[in-house]
């Protein structure tokens, strides 16, 4: 045996072999196929059993307009009500989705009684909206308590029909007459005949409130943009029924605008409010004052005052006018600054005289109410005590303070106004006092008459502007398109779906294929073995495609000559002659990690195709422990290696001779309780030695290096040391060992075969190996695995499977 430190240590270069990816991946074409089938089947249930929903859209174009009206009679209201254009969408769109919005529009609705029918593969309900199939009406109906279950209909003959429900958890199912009312709860109902109806039919019925619709509606509604920062709104309702979700969403787009034209028009109606009051007062004061001028002249028969007078009530009149209208105003300024104190959502200035208010006030009224929706609309996402809320409250509060300051100057401007004039009324008082008693008196009553008269007259021009202000303000958005019922499902997503179902088959599959690869601890071909030792491999024995039995007493490779099985032994058998060729007589140990890998099975065969081609060949069953060597010969196991090994027999006593010319063999013997020591003692040398001088070949099967060390002196001693690793028994480790052993004893003349391998796509390794390099031309051999040769005619003992054949699946 020769000894060398010159082991390479560089693994051979692997290249990714792509066409070897595709094939792996296919390895399990019905894997992938079955997930796929799977999934799309899910798939296809999923659908049956989802409802489908549907979406229907339309268009608004939010827009300040103007009416001519105003200006055609120069008029104009106050602004308080306008709403700013910041984030105007935003607070719009929080309206739409407002409760007493979508109250008002489903009210629109003939949403008092639903009808469904029953599917009959799944039982499930579908409404039947906008159809009616049924005459239902209500004798007896409390909005506050009323009967809300389903309820069931059948029709039994043409007179009588069945009603089902459930009441406390219980059926109750009574037959009524058509047209005769029925009680069920607190409420009663009368059903017309329906007239030619099939028996079998059956109609479900439910009765509503429209605050049962508004989770529904609301659950349903989106709103965009149709394009950044620009002034259109998309609409969109989502529902089970197309036909309903087309007309509760006109309902709402109709509603709004009557909301928003019902705000605009606030400031002016309660400017009319206010100036009614003020004329309901003035109208009787000057029906008043008329009646006591007539009855004074009839009394004191006279005609009428003097020109002096008229000059003196003139003035008079003019003056106790603008006092009136200045009194009204502070009125009007006072009710303003009572609503900003107190809280009011919506301030107005109800009447306005000249140049009194201020356009600084103005403009802090706008910026309050503004500042009030805000505020309303951000409460429907924050509670009172969050920061956006504490916020804005602070913004209201300063502008309330700045609007204040601007009322109480108003108020002392208008006071200011009023001392003036009434200064000015002192001379002329005095005027009428020095007139004759009667005709003072009558200056009196007509200064009263006139200057009432007066004030109603203003009073009532202010009112017709308002009115005519109020009648050409238009809302401030307009409806582009009008909803249309969409009777394409947009969910669920059919076509979605399936690709869905098929993306997630093909990952399912194909995962399954990586998982499988990345949990397997063993290997499977000789790529894998090449990626993890500078070990050269000497071949690669092909699995047997049949039974063999547990102790091989049928050596393979002499009953089965043409088969794949036995040219695999016989190509390890040709390079084994090329290792330690100087050699006249060789000893070759053979052993493996752990038992079970087919040492024993390999040693017999290939012993026996060495002695096929005259050479002469001893197999020693060196495994003292657990040996099935005597069973595959059929002898007793009674005399053997242990009992030379202790000095109890000659070597000829051990020696037997098989059935196959050139071939002899030794038994392992009984087991000794010291196999290790009897291994390691020079009575195994000088066996060797004695062979060597018989034999040129000297198989030794050993014990499995990876459990005990009873081979170690048999694999110094060997000139060829066959480790064998079997195909998809063979951890990874168990590449590594020969290497290390190799490593540890200096040995260069370890080699490796791999054992029982088939040919399995799902397990083999992905990269080509390539030996290039100068330490590789004399430490690799050359060798097949015969992977697609099987039907190539040269092999006629195996047989071939179809690829309908289900078993193979299994035993792969």
């Amino acid at each position: 045996m020769e000894e060398t430190d010159k082991i390479p240590h560089k693994l051979p270069s692997q290249e990714i072999d792509y066409f070897k990816i595709a094939k792996v991946l296919l390895s399990r074409w019905y894997w992938i196929v079955g997930a796929v089938a799977i999934c799309s089947i899910i798939a296809n249930v999923y659908l049956w059993y989802t409802p489908k929903t549907f979406a229907t859209s339309g268009t608004m174009k939010f827009e300040e307009k103007k009416s001519e009206i105003p200006d055609l009679v120069g008029v104009g209201l106050p602004t308080a009500n306008d709403r700013g254009t910041t984030s105007r969408i935003q607070t719009e769109t929080i309206v739409l989705q407002s409760n007493p919005l979508l109250l008002s529009a489903i009210k629109h609705l003939d949403y008092r009684f639903s009808f469904y029918v029953v599917g009959r593969v799944l039982n499930r309900t579908n409404e039947l909206y906008p159809a009616k199939p049924l005459d239902v009406e209500l004798v007896r109906f409390d909005s506050l308590n009323f009967f809300h279950d389903l309820v069931t209909f059948k029709p039994v003959s043409n007179s009588t029909f069945s009603i089902s429900y459930k009441s406390a958890g219980k059926d109750i199912q009574n037959i009524y007459k058509y047209n005769v009312p029925f009680t069920i709860g607190p409420t009663s109902f009368s059903i017309k005949y329906p007239g030619d109806m099939p028996k079998t039919a059956a109609y479900l019925f439910k009765l509503n409130s429209a605050e049962d619709f508004i989770g529904r509606v609301r659950g349903g509604l989106r709103t965009s943009e149709t394009a950044k920062n620009s002034n259109i709104v998309s609409l969109q309702e989502i529902d089970s029924n197309p036909q309903f979700a087309a007309d509760v969403l006109n309902a709402i787009m109709k509603e709004y605008l009557n909301y928003d034209r019902n705000q605009r028009t606030q400031s002016a109606s309660q400017m009319i409010g206010f100036i009614d009051k003020q004329l309901e007062f003035l109208s009787h004061e000057v029906k008043g004052s008329e009646n006591s001028i007539e009855q004074y002249k009839q009394n004191k028969k006279i005609m009428d005052v003097s020109t002096a007078s008229d000059l003196a009530i003139g003035k008079l009149k003019e003056i106790e006018t603008q006092v009136s209208l200045f009194k009204i105003q502070l009125i009007a300024l006072n009710q303003l600054k009572e609503e900003i104190i107190e809280g009011k959502d919506n301030t107005n200035l109800n009447f306005n005289m000249g140049d009194i208010v201020t356009e600084q006030l103005g403009n802090l009224i706008v910026s309050l109410n503004s500042l009030l929706v805000d505020k309303s609309s951000l409460l429907k996402t924050y509670n009172n005590n969050s920061q956006p809320i504490q916020d804005i409250n602070q913004q209201i509060l300063q502008i309330k303070n700045n609007a204040l300051n601007s009322i109480n100057s108003s108020i002392l401007l208008v006071e200011n106004k009023i001392k003036y004039l009434d200064n000015q009324l002192a001379p002329v008082n005095q005027q009428i006092s020095e007139l004759p008693v009667a005709e003072r008196d009558l200056v009196g009553l007509k200064r009263d008459y006139e200057i009432n008269d007066k004030v109603y007259s203003f009073l009532s021009e202010k009112k017709l502007d308002a009115q005519i202000s109020s009648a050409g303000i238009l809302p401030g958005a307009t409806i582009i398109d009008l909803a249309q019922p969409n009777y394409g499902p947009v969910s669920p997503d059919v076509n979605g779906i399936h690709r869905t179902s098929l993306i997630f088959g093909l990952v399912i599959g194909l995962g399954l294929i990586v998982l499988i690869r990345m949990l397997n601890p063993y290997i499977y071909d000789k790529e894998t073995i090449e990626s993890l030792t500078t070990i050269p491999i000497i071949g690669v024995i092909r699995k047997f495609p049949e039974e063999i039995d547990e102790f091989s007493s049928q050596i393979l490779a002499i009953s089965k000559p043409k088969s794949i099985f036995a040219e695999s032994v016989r190509s390890v058998r040709t390079n084994l002659s090329f290792l330690a060729s100087e050699k006249k007589s060789k000893i070759i140990c053979i052993t493996s990690e752990v038992a079970g890998e087919g040492k024993s099975f390999v040693t017999v065969n290939l012993s026996s195709t060495l002695s096929l081609i005259d050479k002469k060949v001893i197999l020693i069953a060196a495994d003292l422990r657990r040996s099935k060597l005597h069973k595959t010969f059929q002898v007793p196991n009674d005399v053997g290696l242990s009992n030379y090994l202790a000095h109890q027999c000659s070597s000829e006593d051990i020696i037997n001779h098989s059935s196959q010319k050139n071939l002899d063999f030794i038994i392992s013997g009984p087991i000794p309780p010291n196999p290790s020591e009897l291994l390691h003692s020079t009575r195994m040398v000088e066996l060797i030695s004695e062979l060597k001088l018989k034999y040129e070949i000297i198989m030794v099967d050993t014990a499995p290096i990876g459990l005990v060390s009873d081979a170690i002196p048999l694999i110094r001693m060997s000139d060829i040391n066959l480790f064998v690793i079997r195909s998809g028994k063979s951890k990874f480790y168990a590449a590594t060992v020969p290497q290390r052993i190799a490593q540890e004893y200096h040995l260069d003349n370890t080699v490796i075969v791999l054992n029982a391998y088939s040919e399995d796509l799902l397990h083999s390794r992905y990269y080509t190996t390539k030996f290039t390099g100068e330490n590789y031309g004399s430490r690799y051999y050359y060798y097949s695995d015969y992977t697609g040769y099987e039907s190539s005619g040269y092999y006629i003992d195996e047989k071939k499977k179809k690829w309908w054949d289900i078993r193979r699946l299994f035993n792969r």
